[in-house]
């Protein structure tokens, strides 16, 4: 019985986090960030969503680490020590639980009973090539019936890139007294 490159993938992820988590060198975790939206943007490619690992890729492991270097670099390197607290461990565990629960009734990954797949599905393959003439289904999808989520995306990509652009820029040129 083979070991599914999926669950090496997950094993990467949870180490990944876990040094995240662990790590008080600020800029080896803005790295390591890079790396985990790297790991979950090749598991989302094995998984068949090529659209979310784009996303994925360009957002989390491109501007993202860009703006937390960007950051970075106007603050302190390391993370000053505090005392643990306990509240957040329990909302973590908590809400980590909530969504176990949440995903025990949800029909096995790839079976061909799933909703999506008796439903949805034949209705984008029937209307990709009547509805709009297109012979790619992705690109009937993403353009068309996601349209608005696809336009959310555009929007956060050039939110994050005029944002790393004016960390990188110094910000907005500030009014020097003398002026007024």
């Amino acid at each position: 019985m083979s070991f599914p490159i999926e669950a090496f993938l997950f094993v990467f992820l949870l180490i990944t986090a876990v040094l995240i988590a662990r790590l008080r060198d600020l800029f080896a975790a803005a790295m390591l960030t890079g790396i985990f939206t790297l790991f979950s943007a090749g598991l989302f490619t094995l998984m068949d969503a090529v659209d979310v690992a784009f996303t994925e890729a360009a957002v989390g492991a491109g501007i993202s680490t860009v703006l937390m270097l960007s950051a970075l670099s106007l603050s302190s390197r390391s993370e000053r020590q505090r005392p643990a607290r306990i509240l957040p461990y329990i909302v973590v565990i908590m809400t980590g639980a909530m969504l176990v629960i949440g995903t025990l009734d949800m029909p096995r990954y790839g079976d061909p009973d799933a909703v999506i797949h008796t439903y949805l599905v034949p209705e984008y393959i029937e209307g990709a090539q009547s509805d709009f003439g297109l012979p790619n289904i992705v690109t009937v999808v993403l353009a068309s019936y996601r349209g608005y989520d696809t336009m959310g995306e555009t929007a956060v990509i050039f939110t994050a890139a005029v944002g790393v652009i004016l960390l990188l820029a110094g910000g907005f040129p500030r009014k020097k007294e003398d002026d007024e």
